[in-house]
């Protein structure tokens, strides 16, 4: 598998970090957190990304998409995490066209792809119920009334919910909480009635919502896939769910080294910059290392789900696992290797180190992917 980038991917690769430091660097996500923004992210930078296409990448020709792929997202992604920018891209562009394109009828695809893919309509995935990532615990009720259900349960976390207008909701139609079959994904209007969604805002700064759904009623052409069975389609957006937060970790991670060791190369003590100490030096190795590993794994990652092989699941938990734990490691020492100034709100520094935090334990957090990887694997 080549774990290097053609000539087209490498073109969104520069135009997407060209284009987010210049108009969305760090002090942006800290103006939306202290001006308590209402959406939580730029409007305007929201559709300048669509403008470039951004939000059609995983979307189909034939539904005003590019299908340009996972690994041309991740680049945009990887870009994004490296001024920790705040948008729809993994709730919308991510994951809500990964489950559009993927399982959507006919007539999901005809009413809500365009529409995604203009930027005229924001996805969120409600899935998780409790603290810990745990796709197949659900408790959500699907129940059977007349021609259609009701769903009736609670979603925490749901990423971009408060700004959504249409929720991928995970509900139990059958057997018992953590089965795998039995669980039947639903499209739900965010104004349909009985949805109360709470906005809460991360310790990184992002959204995400509780969801409450009270008697929700729908018809039979709500659900997406096939009753029952959504776990056989929760896997694969999942594992691209994985696997392009990965990316946007990876950028996050590059970005804190590369402030980190330009600090080290400019602090001086006693004379000389601390970066010429050599337990420093170890260091700082340890985490280009850490790096540079998390980036292959990434890449094989994102290739395998443009190919469709039989490795992408595996790949997706194992680029998972390492993007997090570089950006776990790179987001402490940065903080560390800075000294006091590093623990104050008023250096960027932290702000890495908090959405290492929260990006860690979306989808999954390291302990989660390395049992699920082992699992894959077959121990």
């Amino acid at each position: 598998m080549a774990l290097t980038l053609d000539a087209d991917t490498a073109l969104i690769r520069d135009t997407a970090f060209d284009f987010f430091a210049k108009r969305s660097p760090v002090s942006a996500l800290r103006k939306l957190r202290d001006d308590k923004d209402a959406l939580g992210f730029s409007l305007p930078l929201w559709r300048q990304m669509v403008e470039l296409g951004w939000a059609g990448f995983l979307v189909p020709e034939a539904h005003g998409g590019s299908d340009f792929g996972c690994l041309g997202l991740g680049q945009v992604l990887e870009a994004a995490g490296r001024t920790l920018a705040a948008s729809p891209l993994v709730a919308t562009a991510l994951i809500g066209a990964s489950a559009l394109a993927l399982a959507g009828s006919a007539a999901q695809k005809a009413a809500h792809l365009p529409a995604l893919a203009k930027g005229e309509r924001l996805v969120a995935l409600a899935l998780e119920e409790g603290p810990h990532h745990a796709p197949y615990r659900i408790a959500t009720a699907a129940r059977r009334a007349g021609t259609g259900f009701r769903l009736e349960g609670e979603k925490r976390l749901v990423l971009d919910g408060h700004v959504a207008d249409l929720l991928i909701v995970a509900a139990r139609s059958s057997g018992t909480a953590d089965e795998r079959g039995g669980i039947t994904l639903f499209l739900v209007p965010a104004d349909a009635a009985g949805v109360a969604r709470t906005r809460s805002v991360m310790v990184d700064s992002r959204n995400a919502a509780l969801v409450r759904l009270d008697g929700v009623e729908l018809g039979e052409e709500a659900v997406l896939g096939r009753v029952d069975a959504g776990a056989e389609v929760l896997d694969p957006v999942l594992d691209r769910a994985r696997a392009g937060l990965a990316a946007e970790m990876l950028g996050s991670a590059a970005e804190a080294f590369e402030r980190t060791v330009q600090y080290l190369k400019d602090r001086k003590q006693f004379g000389v910059p601390i970066g010429s100490f050599q337990a420093l030096k170890h260091r700082a190795a340890a985490m280009f290392c850490e790096i540079e590993l998390a980036r292959s794994a990434v890449v094989a990652a994102l290739a395998a789900l443009d190919a469709g092989g039989d490795e992408a699941s595996a790949l997706a938990s194992l680029a998972k696992a390492k993007a997090g734990d570089a950006l776990f490691l790179v987001g402490n020492e940065g903080v560390q290797m800075h000294g006091g100034i590093g623990m104050t709100d008023e250096h960027e520094i932290g702000f890495f180190l908090k959405r290492a935090r929260v990006a860690q334990a979306s989808f999954g957090d390291g302990a989660f992917q390395r049992d699920r990887y082992a699992a894959l694997m077959g121990y």
